[in-house]
């Protein structure tokens, strides 16, 4: 498998040859911590991060892509010392003379070094506010947070098999790494107090009342059951497609029983003052009831079928 620092440096200009001099010493240290498999694997997601980045930001000039691709070499330096070596055992000064630039080029890119592994931490939060501030009108924010977690699942479609198997390696290193797991209840909370802030502004009511709050939690909610759901279905064998459907399928039986639990907040959103909007919430109320029942008459469908499966193994 062919990675990018393979072609001719002798080809190529003296800004290029720069770049793919950083790709190699990048790869060889990759191969030799993670094997040559991988080390691969993560040149083909570096190309594939780079696309979706061109499609998010198609104006971007030569010093912002330039930029880009050095916080991705950090990242993955990063990434693949603390799950082979542990994340207390590694210095950011050492992942910063691999990829070539000074320890306080690293942290002008992550201010600390928890925040080299939630490294997309300040785009997930930008997307899941945008994700609620543009909603369609009458659009739930359940419905808007699945919309923004399926764009983010076409993205991951791209990635080489390898990589949705060291996600494995890489949710247990947080798991088991105490200020990794300090790290992401921060990023969490720091999820819910945005999207309270978003969704307290729609319904016009106080972010610091009981309903935005407990909406937001519940809304936050779908995007850990997605890298749950994730893991889950990827340890079953699911790849690509089927692994999309998968956790697609995980996310809209939640969302169902999400929106059963939240319909009266839309309505607050949506400004339900009159005779006619409290008749239509009451109608509201009784279609969410039989869509809990659905939702549950699948869910146990679902496990009656697992432990069918499993007594005959």
């Amino acid at each position: 498998m062919a990675v990018e620092g393979s072609r001719d440096v002798d080809s190529a200009g003296d800004g290029e040859a720069d770049e793919l001099s950083d790709e190699r010493r990048i790869h060889t240290l990759l191969v030799r911590e993670l094997g040559p498999e991988m080390a691969d694997a993560f040149a083909l997601a570096r190309a594939a991060q780079e696309r979706w980045e061109r499609r998010r930001h198609p104006d971007a000039g030569l010093r912002e892509r330039k930029k880009r691709r050095t916080r991705q070499q950090i990242s993955d330096v990063a990434t693949s010392l603390f799950v082979t070596r542990g994340f207390d055992r590694v210095k950011v000064a050492e992942i910063a003379a691999i990829v070539g630039v000074s320890e306080k080029t690293v942290y002008n890119y992550f201010p600390t070094k928890e925040s080299l592994v939630f490294d997309r931490a300040d785009d997930g939060v930008a997307r899941l506010a945008a994700a609620l501030r543009e909603r369609e009108p009458g659009e739930s924010p359940t419905k808007a947070m699945l919309r923004a977690l399926d764009r983010d699942m076409e993205d991951l479609e791209d990635l080489p098999d390898e990589i949705h198997v060291f996600l494995a390696l890489f949710a247990e290193m947080i798991a088991t790494t105490p200020a990794l797991r300090a790290a992401l209840r921060d990023l969490q909370s720091r999820l819910v107090e945005v999207a309270t802030e978003e969704l307290a502004a729609a319904a016009d009511v106080d972010p610091r009342d009981p309903e935005p709050l407990i909406a937001a939690r519940a809304i936050v909610a779908l995007q850990e059951l997605a890298f749950a759901s994730r893991m889950r279905h990827i340890e079953d064998g699911l790849r690509g497609g089927e692994l999309h459907a998968a956790v697609s399928d995980d996310l809209e039986r939640a969302a169902r029983l999400l929106d059963a639990g939240l319909w009266s907040f839309n309505l607050l959103a949506q400004g339900a003052r009159t005779r006619q909007q409290l008749r239509e919430a009451a109608a509201a109320a009784e279609d969410v009831r039989r869509q809990v029942l659905d939702a549950l008459e699948q869910a146990r469908a679902a496990w009656r079928t697992l432990r069918r499966r499993e007594r005959q193994v």
